[in-house]
């Protein structure tokens, strides 16, 4: 049964980071907004690799705060590692990478959605878009609520007929777990909107008691670590540590031994890669001269309890393990 549940300014699908930098914007200029997330529970939901800047991404959330965004503010408020990188080349490449509690950030920043003036924020998946006279007039939700709109930003990132491969196997899926959103993709087509896939990687998560730090090199924090945003003063805190370890020539044996295997050499994966970190398997065979290859092992979050964090609960290795966008 369809129904009208509103009528608004704007309305934004999907509430990752581009979602909600828009949305925020959008309310924050006067216009009565609505942002739409399948979950509320993935709002501003981290990458696997749960970090806000790096080599140009660093310089690109620079931009956005000084175009009054919130990324780089969110960040300031629960970075657990920050680090100025390539120090040793020249100021136009120095980027800021900081390493976030990723349970935190989200919460933190869907905070800051609930209480913003002119901004609502609600649990749908929306799965039709109607147009007439070349102009947004409505969207649709699975339960048939019937939404008017002025303007629609689309922010769906990896759920639009989002599929995920665990070695041989393989589902239809969005990040951790949520469904997929297959009908908006149709609505999409049938608007004349040309889809194409794309292919990021998930690296392994690991425990932090299954691990040897004594063997890996400790990657720390900047002592005098800088603010994100322009308008926060630099401070000190209490950073956690990254490491740094390399894989060797039985690794890449098992792995040879094993691509048969793998959904990216057997081609099950269909779309485009990201043109850096490759993933592990892929730079075995690319690089088959090299004897061993970069393996970052990196805090996913801290863990609250009774007022005192413990450090590192769970870790996983990243740029080795598998390609992230």
């Amino acid at each position: 049964m369809e129904y009208i549940a509103g009528e608004y300014d704007v309305a934004v699908i999907g509430a990752g980071h581009a979602g909600c930098e828009a949305a925020l914007a959008a309310a924050r200029l006067g216009k009565k907004t609505v942002i739409f997330s399948i979950s509320l529970e993935n709002v501003a939901n981290m990458p696997c690799n749960p970090h806000i800047g790096g080599s140009s991404k660093g310089h690109l959330v620079r931009e956005i705060d000084a175009l009054g965004g919130e990324m780089a503010k969110n960040i300031d408020k629960t970075m657990i590692q920050v680090k100025m990188l390539n120090t040793s080349k020249g100021p136009a490449v120095h980027s800021l990478r900081a390493q976030a509690d990723r349970k935190k950030y989200q919460a933190q920043m869907k905070h800051t959605l609930e209480k913003q003036e002119n901004l609502e924020l609600k649990q749908a998946e929306i799965v039709d878009i109607k147009v007439k006279n070349g102009k947004i007039e409505e969207i649709k939700t699975d339960l048939g609520a019937i939404y008017k709109v002025k303007t629609l930003i689309v922010a769906t990132g990896t759920y639009l007929k989002g599929k995920i491969f665990i070695g041989e196997y393989s589902k239809e899926s969005g990040p951790d777990g949520v469904a997929a959103a297959n009908k908006l993709s149709d609505s999409l087509k049938s608007l004349g909107i040309e889809l194409i896939r794309f292919k990021t990687g998930t690296p392994a998560r690991i425990n932090k008691r299954s691990i040897d730090f004594s063997k890996m090199e400790v990657q720390k924090g900047d002592e005098e670590p800088e603010a994100f945003s322009f308008e926060n003063e630099p401070k000190k805190f209490d950073q956690v540590d990254c490491y740094l370890t390399y894989t060797n020539e039985r690794t890449h044996q098992i792995i040879r031994e094993n691509l048969h295997r793998s959904p990216l050499f057997a081609g099950k994966i269909e779309g485009t890669g990201p043109r850096y970190c490759p993933s592990i398997e892929d730079k075995v065979v690319r690089f088959s001269d090299k004897p061993r290859h970069q393996a970052f092992v990196e805090p996913v979050r801290t863990r609250y309890r009774r007022n005192v964090y413990t450090r590192n609960e769970f870790i996983f290795a990243r740029r080795c393990t598998n390609s992230i966008i």
